[in-house]
């Protein structure tokens, strides 16, 4: 049923909107509202990102995030368990678990994969998880019904096409080397790079890592089946911290962050 409801979310003409947010951030039940306000406006799939003490692949606004929530008491079992929550109130999107693999070895991979397929989750995302050895957990989640989503950079041509042609669920295609963050502008060798993973790929392709405004996501659209937004959503959140922990001012600062994603993402 997983893949199955990615499949639908990615077979019609619009454009895939796949925000990222870190779950605690700024607190649990935060986090569930922030998720049923970006299905509200417009996304796709939902990046729901475990906050971790060492992020590899993240600039220092997903950091700090990560701090927030993990000075709130956030762990990976506590956020796998939003996700049904966030069910329970009623979003329908696809849910992506977005860890680095150490705390995922910790937890016990087949456990959280286990965990994960029963808690509602449709796919799982690893940055730190070379392709040349994810197959034991590719095996693992192909077993549960969920997507190991890969990711691809710009290196050598025959390795963007292996792993195009074996990606599942969505192809997250990163924009740059480096960490993510904010960028003004996007190398114009992107577009090269697109275009071959796209030509390779049998499912759908999404361009993430410094997207942050309305210009952009229209230039990679043009390119991609869809964009990842991190950082610059991310950021929007931390501004809105404190409205955000308050049940009476969250309501207002959820208004400002679905600003935000409806004018980051309207044609």
């Amino acid at each position: 049923m997983a893949n199955k409801r990615m499949e639908i979310a990615t077979s019609t003409d619009q454009s895939l909107f796949i925000p990222f947010i870190t779950a605690g951030d700024p607190s649990a039940d935060a986090t569930i509202e922030i998720a049923l306000t970006l299905e509200e406006a417009g996304a796709s799939i939902l990046e729901l990102g475990i906050p971790y003490s060492d992020p590899l692949a993240d600039g220092p606004t997903i950091q700090a995030a990560s701090k927030r929530s993990l000075k709130g008491g956030m762990s990976l079992e506590a956020a796998l368990k939003l996700v049904p929550e966030m069910r329970k109130r009623g979003l329908t999107i696809p849910v992506i678990i977005f860890t680095y693999f150490n705390p995922l070895l910790q937890y016990g991979e087949e456990r959280f994969v286990n965990e994960a397929a029963e808690l509602g989750i449709d796919g799982l995302l690893v940055p730190d998880l070379p392709f040349e050895e994810s197959e034991h957990l590719d095996k693992l989640c192909e077993e549960n019904h969920l997507s190991l989503i890969s990711l691809v950079a710009p290196t050598s041509k025959q390795r963007m096409i292996k792993i195009a042609e074996r990606a599942k669920g969505f192809l997250y295609c990163v924009s740059s080397l480096g960490v993510t963050g904010v960028r003004n502008e996007l190398d114009p060798r992107v577009y090269d790079f697109l275009k071959t993973v796209r030509e390779a790929s049998r499912i759908p392709t999404a361009v993430g890592f410094g997207i942050s405004s309305n210009e952009q996501v229209k230039a990679m659209t043009q390119h991609a089946d869809g964009v990842v937004v991190g950082s610059a959503l991310v950021s929007v959140i931390g501004e809105q911290e404190e409205a955000l922990r308050n049940k009476e001012t969250r309501p207002a600062a959820l208004q400002e962050i679905k600003k935000f994603v409806t004018s980051l993402i309207s044609s």
